[in-house]
């Protein structure tokens, strides 16, 4: 039996009555909103106030913590929960 707030292929669930779990904070999903709007990384960094790097190093750890590979899966994730 698993645990309420156990991750399976979907990613993080929730328990009841404690909303949606999510490994994402609010910059980690506006950053999602931006790539989900077509911004480029030049574009996402200006509006963020970081370098290309940063963005790029943050992209890479949303997706490690989502377990997808590729940003747009990420994005797919995120917009599935409604959290976009």
């Amino acid at each position: 039996m698993r645990a309420a707030n156990s991750t399976d292929s979907r990613g993080p669930r929730a328990g009841p009555g404690t909303g949606p779990a999510t490994p994402l904070d609010h910059e980690d999903l506006e950053l999602l909103r931006l790539l989900a709007d077509g911004a480029l990384l030049g574009a996402v960094a200006r509006r963020l106030r970081t370098s290309e790097r940063t963005v790029r190093r943050r992209i890479r750890s949303i997706c490690n913590r989502l377990g997808v590979d590729a940003p747009i899966q990420a994005v797919v994730w995120a917009a599935r929960r409604g959290l976009l």
